[in-house]
């Protein structure tokens, strides 16, 4: 059976755009380099390739384990067979804090776009802590300007959700309108349809090199930027847990370790000598 059956399984059980295009991408780099077909590939053979990625190729934990759980399900769902690499899965995540830009650095991001379409996606990003997948498949129907609220629909887990619509976005959005005029979706391509993911990350690579920062930052920066920023306003963690979207405190209180108005208060004892 070949990964567009993968797919339609996936699919089936109700899994999200993301990882089913996450899962069968990982068959697909499987089934590339194993030179016989994975139903005569062995469990030492899945091994040896997973030693192989992690010592030359270098990848991360998450990668590891998505790459692990992808293999499993595809030879149980596909090959209707039960492989034993669940220890395969890393036994600990990578404690790494993610990058977090300062309010004046996403300021300059912002300034540093001149078209009206580019500046409306990164501030809007920025300002509801949106998802990439989730910006560009907003539709028009999804900004209520009367109710000043925004809505995800379908975002991770399938679950939607309302958030605030800034006032300073809805007059952005109204001047953008005026010259884009999209038909369905908030941000369309030169032909229609949704605007594409790998455009946005285009576009913010670009305006993050011209305006000089130097941090590891993607369009996903914006919203660890964003949860950062409401922390250090005082926002209740539980409420900042809600507008992500998160299923699990414990996802939300990342953003705890990076900066908190408790935090940000205390003064060093070298300031008191």
């Amino acid at each position: 059976m070949s990964v567009a059956d993968f797919v339609k399984i996936l699919e089936v059980k109700r899994y999200s755009p993301n990882t089913i295009k996450t899962y069968s991408s990982f068959v697909s780099l499987a089934k590339g380099y194993f030179k016989k077909p994975l139903n005569k590939v062995s469990e030492q053979d899945l091994y040896e390739y997973v030693y192989n990625l992690i010592h030359h190729k270098k990848i991360s934990f998450s990668y590891q384990k998505q790459m692990v759980m992808s293999l499993k399900l595809y030879y149980k769902e596909v090959l209707n067979r039960t492989i034993n690499i669940q220890y395969l899965i890393p036994s600990r995540r990578e404690k790494k804090l993610p990058s977090v830009l300062s309010k004046n650095e996403v300021k300059r991001l912002i300034n540093g776009l001149s078209n009206i379409k580019h500046k409306c996606i990164i501030s809007l990003m920025y300002s509801a802590g949106l998802r990439i997948s989730e910006v560009v498949g907003l539709e028009i129907i999804d900004i209520d300007s009367e109710r000043m609220i925004i809505t995800v629909r379908g975002a991770k887990n399938y679950k939607d959700r309302n958030l605030p619509l800034s006032e300073n976005i809805l007059l952005l959005l109204r001047e953008y309108y005026k010259e884009y005029s999209p038909n369905k979706y908030l941000f369309e391509g030169q032909k229609g349809g949704k605007y594409t993911a790998s455009s946005i990350r285009q576009t913010f690579n670009r305006v993050v090199k011209k305006v000089g920062i130097k941090k590891n930052a993607t369009p996903h920066t914006l919203r660890h930027s964003y949860a950062t920023h409401l922390l250090e306003d005082g926002v209740d963690v539980r409420i900042i847990q809600k507008l992500l979207g998160h299923h699990s405190l414990n996802t939300t209180m990342i953003y705890t370790h990076i900066a908190t108005p408790t935090l940000l208060k205390v003064k060093s004892p070298f300031d008191t000598l």
